[in-house]
């Protein structure tokens, strides 16, 4: 048997054997195994324990986003209680902003929205920096310009007072309005946010960087496993 043919077998095997061997490392007594995705925020430790092996182990109290009232582009009120058990893939903006990066993060937004559209657990929200201006008329033709699907993407308005405390402490981001000459400018993080059922932030991504897109893509999977595995733990 020559060198060249000899290759191609081990190769052949290796290739073979791969996926067999991911898949042992990935499973332990029929269970599998990854790791989680890291939870953003303050957190603190709490008077109540989990048991691992035999020991005590106290738990951890991690942030949460507090609840809203909100309007979506219908004008329906929306606030946590809309979303029962969903994750959510959130960013920022405002309907009179349509430069380069606001035009890409909605072109990632309406990808995502496609890809995802026949899962129900995955939820897509935009919340308004200008809600004076950004009103459900408005946000509704807006939404129908940068293809938002009813029941899928909520294009969010509301208090400046609440929206502004929501952005600011709830999900750690940066937003504020300025004036020069006359003129009004906001300046706002280009993010996309990944949160969890329990309304926990689970992941920043830069909306322009499709190395960051391709990485939300793989950590929504990552999250819809750990919440279906939490259903199904009872958790």
């Amino acid at each position: 048997m020559n060198s060249s043919r000899i290759k191609k077998i081990l190769i052949l095997v290796a290739i073979l054997a791969v996926p067999g061997f991911l898949y042992y490392l990935l499973q332990e007594k029929g269970k599998n195994r990854y790791r989680p995705l890291a939870i953003y925020g303050p957190k603190q430790v709490a008077k109540t324990f989990h048991s691992v092996r035999g020991e005590n182990i106290p738990d951890t109290m991690y942030h949460t986003i507090a609840d809203f009232n909100l309007l979506n582009q219908y004008g329906a009120p929306v606030s946590w209680k809309n979303y029962k058990g969903k994750i959510f893939m959130l960013n920022l903006f405002h309907a009179s902003n349509r430069t380069f990066s606001v035009d890409f993060a909605n072109k990632a937004m309406e990808g995502f929205t496609e890809k995802y559209v026949k899962n129900t657990m995955l939820h897509f929200m935009s919340l308004s920096i200008n809600p004076v201006e950004d009103q459900p008329s408005v946000l509704r033709k807006y939404s129908d310009q940068i293809s938002a699907k009813r029941g899928k993407w909520d294009l969010l308005t509301g208090d400046s007072t609440q929206i502004y405390q929501l952005i600011n402490k709830g999900l750690f981001l940066d937003a504020l309005k300025t004036t020069k000459n006359g003129e009004s400018k906001f300046i706002y993080s280009n993010m996309f946010v990944l949160i969890d059922s329990q309304h926990r932030i689970r992941g920043y991504y830069e909306a322009t960087n499709n190395e960051a897109l391709s990485k939300l893509d793989d950590e929504i999977k990552v999250l819809i496993a750990e919440e279906l595995r939490n259903m199904r733990d009872g958790r």
